[in-house]
């Protein structure tokens, strides 16, 4: 066993003879041990081993008994644990399960009652290195994953996905990012309407520039103006100074109009005349001001039906729909879901130092869920989730503290619900596509063959169930 031979233990136990006997045993095993008998002795040795001094190798798990010298307190014992940064196994006489749960607490791997069975000290010595070396690994990738997250990255603009629907953004953002023209980003709210805008931004030459972000719907109707264009000392009650406008803010760079569909129709007039002359007055003022700016324009509405009600003008729509980019709702790209989860888990662990993972029925309650508010929602619920979480472990206990016991309920009573999961450790994402893979096979076969047909009853487009035939090898 590779990590046998190779791994360093130190045993800290007051009882010389013990400490002889139990060295053997892990040596005989092909371990590496070294001995201390006082908690003070085996802090220091550790600590010297661990200094990431080059060529010298440093523990890799620690077998503390609780009673030393000089006081034999078990209390004082636990306070050392914290101390270690590598798995700690607790020895003792004392059968007390109080003081196993605190050794736990304090971060002990495991507690094992003296005597000690030497074949089953090894297979808890073993179980601690292994799933060590792997929390060690996963903790190495995160950190890559956060770091490459945080550059730029042309590939994936921060949209996190694999859908046809998510590819398709990311191929337009590359190739109108570089134009002038006007975007429009449509689509429920919680799809990353925001994030599309910031990636067109960023990826443009307008980058150097600052993106200035209106919510339209957030400002009231009697401030909108002001607020775009700017005032002059004395315009209004209140203005007791000039005011520069967002609209200057965004001279140069980009103009984001979130929300745009709940403008009202008395500011889309003025909002029309600047985007065709290219200047404006402020509030208060003669003086025409000039604008250079990329407009990007985001709305939950379907502002061809708006123009068709006569809520939004259709001068303005025309003006501001150079080139649309529609979002969809989570409901019909589950696939993404997995990985969403995978990426907001490995963030919250990372900025919180925690190390929380799902169980199975907490996965397949999110994949069931339908999730209205979409991404946001998702992000929100499992973070909240995460929060409230008392071990290491998300259970659908804590999904019914902050949801409650309606929304899992369904969930539990669904046939075969734990069956369907099986017993092997997948990932989350492993699971979404043996899902996928079992929908589209039913829907085939009924069918018979009929991609469309298929398609229609899954809600995916034809070409985007082309694509998952592929990448799956159904064909």
């Amino acid at each position: 066993m590779p990590l046998t031979t190779r791994s360093k233990i130190l045993l800290i136990d007051d009882e010389v003879a013990f400490c002889e006997l139990c060295a053997l045993w892990l040596e005989q095993a092909g371990y590496q041990v070294a001995c201390a008998h006082d908690a003070a002795s085996g802090l220091a040795l550790f600590k010297d081993a661990n200094s990431n001094e080059p060529h010298q190798k440093g523990f890799d798990l620690v077998i503390h008994d609780l009673s030393l010298p000089p006081t034999f307190r078990p209390e004082e014992s636990l306070e050392n644990l914290k101390y270690y940064d590598v798995p700690v196994l607790v020895l003792t006489a004392h059968s007390d399960r109080a003081l196993a749960l605190k050794a736990i607490e304090y971060g002990a791997w495991d507690f094992i009652n003296k005597p000690i069975d030497p074949d089953l000290l090894q297979l808890i010595i073993q179980r601690a290195l292994e799933k060590h070396s792997l929390l060690k690994q996963i903790k190495t990738l995160e950190n890559e994953l956060v770091q490459q997250d945080e550059l730029p990255s042309i590939p994936t603009f921060g949209l996190i996905g694999k859908s046809s629907a998510i590819e398709s953004i990311r191929e337009l953002i590359q190739r109108i990012s570089k134009t002038q023209v006007p975007v429009l980003i449509q689509g429920p709210s919680g799809t990353g309407k925001e994030i599309i805008a910031h990636a067109i931004h960023n990826n443009s030459e307008r980058n150097p520039h600052k993106l200035v972000s209106v919510h339209c719907g957030a400002i009231p109707a009697e401030l909108l103006e002001s607020e775009l264009f700017g005032c002059k000392k004395g315009a209004f009650t209140g203005a007791d100074s000039d005011r520069k406008g967002l609209l200057a803010s965004a001279d140069q760079g980009t103009l984001f109009l979130d929300e745009i569909g709940e403008m009202p129709l008395s500011m889309q007039v003025k909002l029309l005349r600047v985007l065709q002359d290219g200047s404006y007055y402020p509030v208060g003022s003669r003086k025409l001001e000039n604008l250079n700016a990329r407009l990007v324009c985001a709305t939950n509405r379907d502002l061809a039906k708006e123009v068709e009600q006569g809520h939004f003008r259709e001068d303005l729509y025309y003006r501001i729909k150079g080139l649309t980019i529609s979002t969809s709702s989570l409901k019909n790209r589950k696939e993404d879901i997995g990985i969403l989860i995978d990426h907001f888990l490995i963030r919250y662990n990372h900025q919180h130092k925690t190390n929380i993972s799902l169980n199975k029925e907490v996965c397949c309650w999110f994949m069931n869920t339908p999730w209205p508010g979409n991404v946001r929602e998702l992000k929100n619920t499992l973070e909240s989730a995460a929060a409230i979480c008392l071990s290491d472990r998300l259970s659908l206990q804590e999904i019914a503290l902050i949801r409650g016991h309606d929304a899992i309920k369904d969930i539990q009573n669904t046939s075969g619900f734990n069956a369907n999961l099986g017993t092997s450790e997948k990932t989350l994402e492993q699971h979404v596509s043996e899902l996928e893979i079992n929908l589209i096979t039913q829907a085939l076969t009924k069918f018979q063959g009929n991609k469309t047909h298929t398609a229609q009853a899954l809600g995916i487009t034809r070409q985007g169930l082309i694509n998952k035939i592929k990448r799956y090898e159904l064909a």
